[in-house]
């Protein structure tokens, strides 16, 4: 099983000591942010022996997000999607992810959508939606669940992958898992505490609520299991307050015990 920690993680870091923190808690891989990326990363990137699990671009959903800073106009978003896919590209990213956003212009989605796999495939990068869980999918998506996500894709006509969130989906029934195994592109993993306190109160794996066993059996996943923690630093508790290293070297132990729970 090859383990990966998302840059977003140790948010905190620059690139550079994320691949020094990551390589030195034995990380397989790196989830890169585009908007960490500096001038001299990929040189580095190459250098580090790591290998690149799902990316995710500084602007990363056509329509706008509540909770986040960018273009309000979603053809500016989408532009901005392309240009990190194009970024993204020279790390060979298992994929490069975005979201829909939140709103009832699907068309308008649609379209984004059509433009974000032209863009993939002209760059040779796998592309995924990612649903968002349904409690505060209003900040993020229209869709929160594979399901749901499968049927926009095919609405649209493009050669789009999925993403799988364990954070987002562990309260999805595992058949869609199976029924969409085949078309998922990468996997983010974060567990769920309990009680939740907002959209950024992630923990790690074995820190929650999450059963990951039966959720690995059915993603019979064989790339980068990637640890995405988002977490907000105003709150007790927060991840985000941890010294980066020590946290790094935590998630990887942690998602080793969780590969344990697997079925041989």
């Amino acid at each position: 099983m090859r383990l990966s920690i998302s840059q977003i993680t140790t948010v905190t870091q620059p690139f550079a000591d994320d691949l020094d923190a990551y390589r030195h808690a034995g990380a397989d891989g790196i989830g890169i942010w585009e908007m960490k990326v500096a001038d001299d990363s990929h040189e580095r990137f190459r250098a580090s022996g790591l290998g690149a699990a799902a990316a995710v671009p500084a602007v990363p959903s056509i329509l706008p997000l509540p909770l986040m800073e960018g273009p309000h106009d979603p053809a500016e978003r989408v532009e901005a999607i392309r240009a990190g896919i194009a970024r993204l590209a020279p790390f060979e990213p298992e994929c490069v992810l975005f979201l829909t956003g939140p709103g009832e212009e699907r068309d308008v989605v649609l379209d984004g959508i059509r433009s974000i796999a032209d863009a993939g495939r002209e760059h040779g990068v796998p592309v995924a939606l990612e649903p968002i869980q349904r409690e505060f999918a209003q900040f993020w998506s229209i869709v929160s669940s594979l399901d749901e996500a499968a049927v926009l894709i095919d609405e649209s006509g493009a050669d789009v992958g999925l993403m799988y969130d364990s954070w987002h989906l562990w309260r999805e029934p595992l058949e869609q898992v199976e029924r969409h195994r085949d078309g998922i592109r990468g996997v983010h993993l974060a567990d769920w505490r309990d009680p939740t306190r907002n959209t950024n109160d992630r923990v790690l794996p074995g820190d929650g609520v999450v059963e990951f066993g039966p959720i690995l059996d059915a993603l019979r996943w064989d790339g980068f299991y990637d640890l995405e923690i988002f977490s907000d630093a105003e709150l007790d508790g927060s991840l985000w307050r941890e010294d980066p290293r020590e946290l790094a070297t935590r998630g990887v132990e942690a998602l080793r015990r969780m590969a344990s729970t697997a079925s041989a």
